[in-house]
């Protein structure tokens, strides 16, 4: 695309699709359509844009163009005269613009799609930057100066147009299977292209296998060497070389090179998990740093912590962070052992090699190397059973 500028008319069409937003603001593969086209006109050279659109979506329009783009974004009245010093203030070189009219999807040049057998207009057109300008003076029709002088771009120039809902969905397995095929390209095993979505953001380092199942969303980043699923969702996560995530939920949470994750964990926001750590099954990470080696297997809920290397966490433990009023952070040391069934109630500090008696529930600072029980101790009543049987 030789053009370096284009110029993007957002419609309010919400009264026809009965969407709350433009259609052309509408996901599809977790990215904005007018996302989609932005991205490639960039990648096809343009460098400059114009968008006018309604105010109320203005800020959502705008973070949909690369960060290296320059956008002037316009609302109002004015728009015919800050469109001419647009196209005024271009390069002297710059003949032809893009001009985007309508709904628009643009289709990667890796993808594939069933094209008519005749080109079909899009609702984009390409038109001289001059004559732009002089239909701008004159005040003519912009919209039908365009159509009637410009040169139509159809489904032959990567161009589709989209008038409906439908339409829109339509292109959602087209997106989903061009990503995984450059995913397979670049040395990520895929097995189930029909069970496994990642959106276009998504880094995915080479040697990685995606299970069934996967979805991989926002700015997630996999490295290299891991293995992703089955049935494993991850959004806005950092996952380092060779770690394994499976049948679980992650947000906003990055997890250490060698660690296994799952089955069935369940990782929210301002988690840390070190190197070579086991979070098992029904674990559940929350605003926590979790040192190297350490190991929570099962069944225990780890929130606002910071838990030091190579400590054992016993089934069913619980770090009591919340009080009704305040959220507190529990400390427990390298080394330490935690024994099944033991409640933190934070705030509270375990040291370094420290355990705990299973069963006990922690108020009180425990020292290095320490035993903490914190438990009844056991009586025995011989005989009770004998003269407390239920009467059939």
């Amino acid at each position: 695309m030789a053009d370096r500028s284009a110029v993007i008319f957002l419609t309010d069409d919400t009264a026809k699709t009965g969407y709350p937003r433009p259609l052309m603001l509408q996901n599809v593969m977790g990215r904005p359509m007018l996302s989609w086209l932005a991205a490639e006109l960039v990648t096809g050279g343009c460098e400059r844009f114009f968008l006018a659109v309604k105010d109320a979506w203005r800020e959502q329009a705008a973070a949909c163009f690369p960060e290296q783009a320059s956008v002037t974004v316009v609302s109002g009245a004015d728009t015919s005269d800050q469109l001419h010093v647009f196209l005024s203030t271009a390069d002297e070189d710059e003949t032809d613009v893009t001009v985007v009219a309508a709904p628009v999807m643009c289709l990667p040049k890796t993808a594939s799609h069933d094209m008519s057998a005749h080109p079909v207009d899009s609702g984009a057109y390409r038109a001289g930057r001059r004559a732009l300008m002089d239909a701008l003076d004159a005040r003519l029709s912009f919209g039908e100066f365009v159509s009637e002088k410009g040169k139509a771009l159809t489904d032959r120039d990567g161009f589709f147009a989209v008038t409906s809902a439908a339409e829109l969905a339509a292109w959602q397995p087209v997106l989903r299977r061009d990503t995984l095929t450059r995913l397979c390209e670049n040395g990520v095993e895929i097995w189930d292209f029909d069970n496994c979505y990642v959106d276009p953001d998504v880094f995915v380092g080479a040697g990685t296998v995606l299970l069934p199942g996967t979805i991989l969303r926002g700015h997630t980043v996999v490295g290299h060497g891991c293995v992703i699923g089955p049935d494993t969702y991850l959004e806005n996560s950092k996952i380092d070389d060779g770690a394994t995530v499976k049948s679980s939920h992650l947000y906003d949470a990055i997890v250490g090179a060698g660690t296994t994750v799952g089955p069935f964990a369940y990782v929210r926001p301002g988690t840390v998990i070190g190197k070579g750590c086991r979070v098992g099954d029904f674990v559940e990470v929350k605003n926590s740093t979790i040192g190297d080696g350490t190991k929570i297997s099962h069944l225990t809920y780890v929130g606002d912590s910071d838990v030091g290397q190579n400590v054992n966490f016993g089934c069913g433990t619980v770090t009591v962070n919340y009080d009704r009023a305040k959220k507190h952070r529990t400390v427990i040391g390298s080394n330490s052992f935690i024994g099944c069934n033991t409640n933190l109630v934070a705030p509270v500090k375990l040291g370094a090699g420290a355990y705990t008696a299973a069963g006990s529930t922690i108020t009180e600072d425990v020292p290095d190397d320490a035993l903490a029980i914190a438990r009844a101790r056991q009586t025995v009543k011989k005989d009770w059973a004998k003269t407390h049987k239920v009467k059939e």
